[in-house]
């Protein structure tokens, strides 16, 4: 479990172009206070994406290419950009029909050139007026609120971009709150002037997405994958449009990593790592926020890069397949909504599914098949790929350790192919444990809050000839203090010890904690 090095971005140098400062800098007599600008013009050269920044590009969401994120001036009259972004949208559309242009980035820089245009305009008419202008940062934040306003995720951008939120949460237009990645929650500003102008914005980040969505009152949810994020918002149906924004900052992580932050122990850490080499098939468990992708990450990272991954999403948040070095080779589908039309064959036109993505697999010499999510029907493909042996991993929803087997059963019965018998039976047989997360916030002595992320228990899944139609072992404990304790170790699993597992640490902290040994 060696800890891998992170991967860094480097802020592409955008070539200058002047816009102004405070007056008296004049480098220009027949324009007052010309600088050269922070917010500039150039081709972008990216390196390696990770999720530092987002940037929504046409109409797809991209990872935009940076360094440390800029942390942008509170200044920042949103108000004005507003009034910006409408008069560099016209003019912008107007070059883009005089003369069009074939792709995103060339889309992008003749947007950059026109914001730069609106906003000298603005500022030399301001000069004439007032007889000063605004500094240099002052008028780049500005014309980056109507960039972002334009191509990115409006005001929402400046919070995406900083590197200490995890998640964003918005519940109408001026109720945020950033979830830290230290795990505090804290106030964040308005994301728009109104609840009809936040709405606006997610109508138009639906129209920009790849394939275009559509956000109305017919169609109430709304779906984004940003490439480092994920982007979910209902309105019309709640009692105020309603945002939140999930940033997979920890796509590098390790076991060792989830020790250091006390999420796991180093005996269950060992457990687990072995529990993988071993290719025991494993869903993680808990409730929204509790980190199920993060250790998926983590036991993904127990996988050696000799092996020919499959990775099967609805929407793409684990990001294998950036991590080249760890996993050379990774074949990522991901599920794609039709249009509205219906083909010969009856389904949306340019539909995806995740059946369609497993059954493609099969001829893809894959040794491991990882559904990420399973929220509903993908319980179907989650077991197609655990009864292949070859020691699948997912992630679902449930509230406790022993409501995630009857969670999976439920979703496959009401995909329509399993009675509760066969679903039991075929999940006893290729599931091998059940690793349940729980947060808690905690509070300091400054009043702040804090999320604390602990494995709270791991079962082991076996037939059973009870009523139930499997048998659970408790194979780590819950512990209020911290993360699971040993408690029981089946005899099925003493074969862990082939795989760098020891056995006799797991049956003293058993007999330390009541457990049987």
């Amino acid at each position: 479990m060696t800890k891998q090095p992170q991967p860094t971005w480097e802020r592409p140098d955008l070539a200058s172009v002047p816009l102004f400062t405070a007056f008296g800098d004049a480098t220009d007599p027949a324009r007052p206070g010309r600088v050269r600008s922070g917010f500039t013009l150039s081709t972008a050269v990216a390196t390696t994406p990770t999720a530092s920044s987002l940037h929504v590009v046409g109409r797809e969401a991209k990872v935009g290419p940076t360094g440390p994120p800029t942390e942008r001036s509170p200044e920042v009259d949103w108000d004005e950009a507003s009034e910006l972004r409408a008069l560099a949208s016209k003019r912008f559309s107007e070059r883009i029909g005089q003369s069009p242009v074939a792709d995103e980035t060339s889309r992008q820089e003749l947007g950059r050139a026109v914001i730069m245009e609106v906003v000298q305009e603005a500022t030399e008419a301001r000069f004439a007026v007032h007889g000063s202008v605004s500094s240099a940062n002052a008028q780049d934040a500005l014309a980056q609120a109507v960039f972002d306003l334009m191509f990115g995720l409006g005001r929402l951008q400046p919070l995406v971009d900083r590197a200490d939120v995890e998640n964003i949460i918005v519940v109408g237009h001026d109720r945020v709150f950033l979830e830290l990645v230290g795990g505090e929650k804290v106030p964040g500003p308005p994301v728009a002037a109104s609840d009809e102008e936040l709405i606006q914005l997610l109508q138009d980040l639906a129209s920009r997405a790849d394939p275009p969505r559509v956000f109305s009152d017919a169609n109430p949810d709304l779906h984004l994958n940003l490439d480092g994020a994920r982007l979910a918002a209902s309105a019309f149906v709640t009692h105020r449009p309603s945002v939140v924004i999930r940033r997979h900052r920890l796509v590098r992580i390790t076991l060792d990593d989830l020790v250091g932050l006390d999420t796991v122990s180093p005996l269950l850490a060992s457990f687990l790592a072995a529990a993988v080499k071993a290719r025991l098939s494993i869903v993680v468990s808990g409730q929204q926020g509790d980190g199920k992708t993060t250790l998926l990450r983590a036991l993904c990272a127990e996988i050696g890069p000799e092996e020919v991954l499959g990775t099967f999403e609805t929407e793409r948040e684990l990001g294998l397949e950036q991590l080249v070095d760890e996993h050379p080779v990774v074949f990522s589908w991901e599920a794609r909504p039709g249009s509205g039309e219906r083909g010969p064959d009856g389904r949306p036109v340019n539909e995806f599914t995740l059946q369609d993505g497993m059954h493609a697999s099969f001829r893809y010499a894959l040794d491991r098949q990882i559904v990420g999510e399973v929220r509903g029907r993908e319980v179907a493909q989650m077991i197609m790929a655990m009864e292949s042996g070859s020691g699948s991993l997912s992630t679902t929803h449930a509230a406790s350790a022993s409501d995630t087997m009857e969670k999976l059963v439920s979703c496959a019965m009401q995909s329509g192919e399993f009675t509760r018998d066969s679903a039991v039976m075929k999940l006893a047989r290729c599931l091998g444990l059940v690793v349940q997360l729980r947060s808690m916030y905690v509070r300091g002595r400054d009043g702040s809050v804090r999320k604390r992320r602990v494995v709270d228990e791991v079962l082991a899944i076996t037939p059973g000839e009870e009523s139930a139609g499997y048998a659970a072992t408790t194979v780590f404990r819950s512990d209020p203090d911290g993360p699971a304790v040993a408690f029981v170790l089946p005899d099925h699993l003493r074969m862990l010890t082939g795989h760098g597992f020891t056995a006799n640490e797991f049956l003293l902290e058993a007999q330390r904690h009541g457990g049987v040994a």
